[in-house]
């Protein structure tokens, strides 16, 4: 399936993997880019040493175009993407934060870049640094999802714009990608449902948990990580949700943090202060809820870990692998308008 996205980023389908901490490693970003899509691999809470190495994971088990995703709110992030610039990552994808110098930085050696918004005032502000596509966030999406629904963001930022839009928030099947085209956008990015995909790492314990899920079973709330966030409801969130929001628990955790990325701690927390104490207070919330996630995702922990996901989880009634997803995907976007359009 053809798009200006398609064409864009150089490959078969407009399907995105976005670069979801834990969870987008170099085995599942490899697989959706080999389907034909473009992973994105996450470098959240990953040393510039892992960051390094998990990319050459990816040339090793692709020839395909990939990506790297870089959350620039968190400590490290600006050393990663360093990183991924002096590796020539065919794509970057930047999000939570000005991204004007990575544009240039990438352009100079032909790198496409995306930046992810959740509002119209950041679509434009990324469009004049120079982003050759956005990705919109709407309010269904897993974690950083904006106040406005998918309906409503994702159209209107795509008469905005004049670069590739693309859809996310609530879409996990071909229906989804046939409404995404409709509303103006040019491909759809899918964390959700490739989370629920046999090369997901995700716990099968908590794979098996979002199964059992609806579409009622997700909590927006900002006593998670510090930002407006979505997570699948548990008995357990509201426990995890007053251990983040205890700012001595969370610095404790920011030591962990800073040892597992390689950071001084020091420096991380100096660096930290002089954003203000409101930056400073969500960073160590952030840093607890990192662990949290981890033990969702790798130990299949939810009496004690927070699985971030979209509400598109009530839709997923199976586990297959990546190209059966990717494949069925435009298979049933192609008869939606094959059936509107006879």
């Amino acid at each position: 399936m053809k798009t200006e996205l398609t064409e864009r980023l150089g490959i078969e389908h407009p399907i995105i993997l976005p670069g979801m901490t834990y969870i987008s490693t170099p085995e599942l970003v490899a697989a959706v880019s080999n389907a034909g899509g473009l992973g994105l691999l996450a470098t959240g809470r990953r040393s510039t040493a892992e960051t390094r190495a998990m990319i050459h994971r990816v040339r090793e088990l692709t020839d395909k175009p990939f990506g790297v995703g870089l959350p620039l709110i968190l400590p490290g992030a600006k050393e990663n993407a360093k990183v991924a610039l002096e590796e020539k990552v065919p794509v970057i994808n930047y999000s939570l934060g000005k991204g004007d110098w990575i544009t240039e930085e990438a352009h100079r050696y032909g790198a496409q870049v995306i930046a992810t918004v959740v509002t119209e005032k950041h679509a434009l502000a990324a469009c004049h640094y120079g982003a050759d596509a956005i990705q919109a966030t709407g309010h269904e999406a897993a974690a950083h999802g904006g106040a406005v629904t998918s309906l409503v963001l994702v159209p209107r930022i795509a008469d905005l714009v004049d670069v590739p839009v693309i859809a996310t928030g609530g879409f996990v099947d071909g229906r989804g990608l046939a409404a995404a085209l409709s509303l103006g956008a040019h491909g759809i990015a899918m964390g959700s449902r490739l989370a629920m995909c046999q090369e997901s790492p995700v716990h099968l314990r908590t794979k098996d948990v979002i199964l059992q899920k609806t579409i009622h079973d997700t909590l927006y709330t900002d006593q998670y990580d510090g930002m407006d966030c979505r997570v699948m409801s548990t008995p357990a969130t509201e426990k995890v949700f007053s251990q983040n929001a205890n700012i001595l628990t969370a610095l404790g955790m920011s030591l962990s943090l800073a040892k597992q990325m390689n950071i001084s701690w020091l420096k991380m927390f100096t660096s930290t202060l002089l954003r203000g104490p409101k930056t400073t207070m969500q960073l160590a919330m952030m840093a607890n809820a990192s662990e949290t996630s981890r033990l969702a995702i790798e130990e299949g922990d939810l009496d004690n870990g927070v699985q971030l996901i979209g509400q598109g989880l009530g839709l997923i009634e199976d586990l297959p692998a990546a190209n059966e997803i990717i494949e069925r995907v435009v298979s049933q976007a192609e008869s939606v308008f094959q059936q509107h359009n006879p």
